[in-house]
């Protein structure tokens, strides 16, 4: 049998036929259903990513598939079952893949698809930002720019579920007030752009929440200095992105006076560090999973596309100010 495989070689993309591999004692024939293109798959393809595979290869590090057929050593699975990549790398873009056993995870078949196809990575980052760096509780104040991201959506929605207060920047457009509404609708208190970070109003928002004790950065450059103005005295920034190409540029003040922690969080080193921590992994999937189920964390804005007109698709998921994520149909 043949599969469709969206190819990345050195120059070019190309989307080709594959013999399907033959099916060993610890293998899973799975059946793709759908998966992302994420900004880390083009820096992939881009090779400016901090793991790259051999070329050449199949694209794409996230999305879902169901089993098709399990070698005779395989306990955990059966066909009919949904499963993710465990880990970046798995080479998602493609209609069919054989796999070992254990570079997949179960996830339930009663969530909706484009949940499980953006489940391991976005979610999975707000999640941990929101958990591993300061104890939030009820009423407290997050602020985060690229909230318009994939996971500055997730960010909004596990944050609203747990009562969390959130401050949303996002960089100023033309369709602003459109983008505004949709994040409102998800469950953000308060969206402002990069340029309102800077004037006395901000002092308003703070009348009626306390100041954000956990800053989440995915861009750098002017809107990390900016946003820290904002953080309180011991307060921690994290780092997950640097969308500007710009650096971390923060104040001697605020280390001085401020005594403000910076930390960086990368999904795939979390992946490594809790290989053998099994409970840490299966608690947040199923933390998440149950928010999915009852409709307090949706899917990202998404617009599906058929893995013929891949070309499109990343041509789409390159350009500025996207809020949809490109997702491909298998």
């Amino acid at each position: 049998a043949c599969i469709n495989a969206f190819f990345l070689c050195v120059s070019l993309f190309r989307l080709k036929d594959l013999e399907v591999a033959k099916l060993g004692d610890s293998d899973v024939h799975v059946k793709m259903l759908a998966a992302p293109i994420n900004p880390a798959d083009i820096n992939m393809i881009q090779g400016t990513y901090a793991i790259l595979p051999p070329l050449p290869a199949v694209g794409g590090n996230e999305g879902v598939g169901e089993v098709l057929e399990v070698g005779r050593h395989v306990a955990a699975l059966k066909p009919g079952d949904w499963v993710i990549p465990a880990d970046a790398g798995l080479g998602t873009w493609r209609t069919r893949g054989v796999f070992p056993e254990k570079v997949l995870l179960k996830v339930p078949s009663d969530i909706p698809v484009l949940c499980a196809a953006t489940l391991s990575i976005n979610p999975c980052t707000a999640f941990r930002m929101l958990t591993d760096f300061e104890t939030l509780a009820p009423g407290d104040s997050v602020i985060q720019n690229a909230a318009n991201s994939g996971v500055g959506q997730a960010v909004i929605q596990i944050a609203k579920a747990s009562g969390i207060k959130t401050i949303n920047v996002v960089r100023d457009r033309p369709d602003l007030p459109k983008l505004v509404e949709r994040l409102m609708a998800l469950g953000a208190d308060h969206v402002v752009t990069e340029e309102m970070l800077r004037k006395p109003e901000m002092k308003d928002i703070f009348k009626s929440i306390p100041k954000p004790r956990l800053a989440l950065n995915c861009v750098g450059g002017k809107s990390t200095t900016e946003m820290l103005r904002h953080l309180q005295p011991k307060g921690t920034m994290v780092t997950y992105g640097g969308m500007a190409k710009q650096p971390v540029m923060v104040p001697v003040g605020s280390f001085i006076f401020r005594d403000v922690r910076l930390r960086g969080f990368w999904m795939t080193q979390w992946r490594k560090d809790h290989a053998q921590d099994q409970e840490s992994l299966t608690s947040m999937m199923d933390a998440l999973c149950q928010l999915m189920r009852t409709g307090q964390l949706r899917a990202p804005a998404c617009t599906e596309v058929p893995l013929q007109d891949y070309g499109a698709a990343l041509e789409a998921a390159m350009k500025p100010f996207t809020s949809s994520k490109q997702i491909l149909l298998l």
